[in-house]
């Protein structure tokens, strides 16, 4: 698997290295990194997410969270418990280990779920959002997070559990709108942010430099008012 993402990604960047590419596998921890295979639901699939995301043409990390069908017979609570603690494993590494925007590309709760109801699965969205929007905040490297799956009108056939047809789920509607607003202006504040402390920090280079011709100008001065003297 490892050797088929690096061909295939060297492959894409090579006829077209002007867009973003990631790997859009689930996350599953693999062999390069052994004690981070606690992390998985109990199984693995061949996959490994750190060293597939440290490929140098994967521009950005993604993971994907199913809790309801990787750990089927668990309650909300305990799927919910899961998917926060590899939302924050996966953030870390991503920080710490490859260097690259995070993204939870797909996540959701099924209509197949025994426990499922639409106020649960608003909640649920809004912890995931929450979680992404803090992490974010906290000046990490979460770049957003996607639901699985957003439907119009019309789409019956295409249904899988997971759809989303906003028209008939305004409360749903709401939240997504919300998040992305926030996302949105937490971006432009660390935009802002980024352009002040790059103006601080040239401000004090200028600044450094003045003391020091200004330092030189009083030294020559000096030096003259003795030669004169």
């Amino acid at each position: 698997m490892q050797d088929w993402a690096q061909e295939m990604a060297t492959f894409v960047k090579s006829i077209d290295n002007r867009h973003l590419l990631e790997i859009g596998m689930e996350g599953f921890y693999g062999d390069s990194m052994p004690d981070k295979k606690q992390f998985n639901p109990g199984y693995q699939v061949g996959t490994d997410f750190i060293s597939s995301n440290r490929i140098k043409e994967i521009d950005f990390a993604t993971i994907h969270a199913y809790p309801d069908l990787w750990l089927p017979g668990q309650g909300d609570d305990a799927q919910l418990a899961f998917v926060q603690r590899w939302i924050s494993s996966h953030w870390t590494d991503a920080q710490t280990t490859i260097g690259k925007p995070l993204v939870l590309a797909e996540f959701g709760k099924s209509k197949k779920d025994p426990e499922y109801s639409l106020s649960a699965r608003d909640s649920y969205l809004n912890t995931i959002y929450s979680n992404i929007y803090n992490d974010a905040k906290n000046g990490g490297t979460f770049a957003g997070g996607i639901v699985w799956q957003i439907m119009a009108d019309g789409m019956e056939s295409y249904y899988d559990g997971y759809e989303i047809v906003l028209s008939q789920n305004p409360s749903t509607a709401g939240l997504i709108s919300a998040q992305s607003q926030k996302m949105t202006a937490l971006a432009r504040c660390l935009d802002h942010y980024k352009i002040e402390l790059a103006f601080t920090c040239s401000q004090v280079k200028i600044n450094n430099i003045g003391n020091h011709v200004l330092h030189h100008i009083i030294e020559i001065d000096t030096y003259n008012t003795m030669k004169v003297e």
